[in-house]
């Protein structure tokens, strides 16, 4: 068992709970102060409420400067985290990989040259990059025609054999097999835009010019990998229910339901069967517009050689720069390429069990105590990840002493602020209350669990870690009360005076998003 870096320890007195079950006291030796109880009190008031009623709860609070334990519920109660599991995938990677960190795409041969003529194969080796986008394989393109190269006599490989074949997570459900949430993950795949949702592609249908044809449908990127099979019908009025589905094993979206004619368009983010011949086939599209003929076939999955002679490179961002549509916009794909990534730079094999072993021991090694945990995936999208609320204020607490840590904290969804990349998947939470722009957090949803974990800075100005973690709820959210919990950490004041109060202060709804993709709108289960 590891060594807990800030003890949770038994409380010196008692406090009536107003409700059942109530947590720990603050951990002192002296009696706690009537801020104190009152913080305690109000969290109680919050916890009792009827949506959290035969469901499981878990809340930690700790003074980051003291070590102090303010408020403990059920810290040592494993449940399971969703997206709150990143907190643990995301500072491993920053640890082991550094900010600096980036992933580079190769194009190599290993043919003669001679002319404009290649000899042999051209290999497109991924390097796990998952910010690619049709735009860097069309400049990758450009740089090999750019090098002379026009006829290629062998095929076209496409290597992705940097991390292992599995291209999917352990317990993933197989009905998210089509949706952005769950993408495949492979060494060479593609982004279809700028929240880098590697291994998908948008689909966008657009209502007919007249009522009973089709809807126009198309792919962004463009692509010959998927097949469109549409089902669907313009209708002359009425509610849009228009459906996109890829089939279960297949490339083939089949969109169904009804478009009303003169409506916006609408669209829907895909997952790919086998992103690496996705990418491979938009990499080979590009090498033709400009000018490079590929006599062979695409072949997948076969490894370059060691001498084979580089005609071109695209390098990624660095991590520092990838945390941010990572954390704020709570990417599932990036978090399960960090930690095959992890596991390559580490131990030499690009897969979940290894980078997940690398994971566990940097993690023990800031004090988590990771005997009494389990973490089956980068993302927390497996419903068999289980963490206690507890050891991931341990984690919060401790990486405060990393070097990277200003610009970890920086990539966290902050509260209230209304920029995408700036308050993420927080930006319509907590407005106009003290935890806007001071509480940055990870959220974590998965379908009957919701969870918060991060920092809130109190009226004291000490940085308090917190997490919350809800299990087993039957309401649609309960975020409201996650919020309420942060609002009053962003309230507290130790002393007498202070304005720590033990009725639960108002949680504004946040309003609904008419356009984006955070997860309180189209993202819904993945925040």
């Amino acid at each position: 068992m590891h060594r807990r870096l800030f003890p949770r320890t038994l409380a010196s007195v008692t406090l009536v709970a107003t409700v059942a079950a109530a947590g720990a006291l603050p951990a002192t030796a002296e009696s706690p102060t009537p801020a104190a109880t009152r913080l305690h009190a109000t969290i109680d008031a919050i916890l009792a409420d009827p949506r959290l009623a035969g469901a499981q709860a878990g809340v930690v609070v700790v003074d980051t400067t003291t070590g102090r334990t303010l408020y403990d519920r059920n810290g040592d109660r494993r449940l399971v985290p969703a997206s709150s599991t990143k907190l643990f995938t995301s500072t491993a990677a920053l640890a082991l990989l550094g900010p600096g960190h980036r992933f580079g795409t190769d194009v190599l041969t290993d043919g003669r040259r001679r002319a404009g003529l290649v000899s042999g194969n051209l290999y497109l080796r991924g390097g796990g990059d998952p910010t690619m986008l049709a735009a860097d394989y069309d400049a990758l393109a450009a740089r090999v025609a750019g090098s002379g190269v026009r006829v290629v006599t062998g095929n076209l490989v496409a290597d992705d054999t940097r991390y292992d074949a599995t291209r999917l997570g352990p317990e993933w459900a197989w009905d998210d097999e089509s949706y952005y949430y769950a993408a495949q993950v492979s060494a060479l795949t593609l982004a279809p835009d700028t929240d880098y949702d590697a291994g998908t592609v948008i689909v966008r249908a657009a209502p007919a010019g007249s009522a009973g044809a089709p809807p126009v449908v198309t792919m962004t990127p463009p692509n010959g990998y998927l097949r469109i099979d549409n089902r669907a019908e313009t209708v002359a009025d009425g509610e849009t229910t228009l459906s996109f589905e890829r089939t279960h094993g297949g490339n083939t979206i089949v969109v169904t339901g009804r478009i009303a004619a003169g409506s916006a368009a609408v669209s829907d983010w895909m997952t790919v069967g086998e992103p690496t011949g996705y990418a491979a086939d938009v990499f080979r599209a590009a090498l033709r517009r400009h000018g490079v003929r590929v006599l062979g076939r695409t072949v997948p999955g076969r490894a370059t050689p060691a001498d084979a002679t580089p005609v071109a490179r695209h390098d990624s961002m660095t991590l520092a720069e990838l945390l941010v549509p990572f954390l704020k916009l709570s990417n599932n794909g990036h978090a399960e390429v960090l930690t095959k990534e992890i596991g390559r730079v580490v131990s030499g094999s690009g897969s979940w069990p290894v980078g997940l072993a690398a994971i566990s021991e940097y993690v023990a090694d800031t004090g988590v105590d990771t005997g009494i945990l389990r973490q089956l995936d980068g993302s927390g999208l497996s419903r068999r990840n289980l963490i206690p609320a507890g050891e991931f204020v341990a984690l919060l607490a401790a990486v405060r002493r990393e070097p990277w840590f200003d610009t970890w904290y920086a990539a966290l969804p902050i509260a209230g602020n209304p920029d995408r990349l700036v308050g993420g998947t927080l930006r319509s939470r907590m407005r106009d209350t003290p935890a806007a722009d001071n509480v940055h957090a990870k959220t974590g949803s998965l379908s009957g669990v919701s969870g918060l974990s991060g920092y809130a800075t109190d009226a004291d100005g000490r940085l308090l870690a917190f997490s919350v973690v809800f299990n087993n709820h039957l309401t649609s959210s309960v975020k409201g009360l996650e919020d309420q919990i942060a609002i009053t950490l962003a309230g507290y004041r130790e002393s007498d005076g202070g304005s720590a109060r033990a009725t639960a202060p108002a949680a504004p709804e946040a309003p609904r998003v008419p356009e984006g993709r955070e997860c309180s709108w189209v993202k819904p289960i993945v925040c």
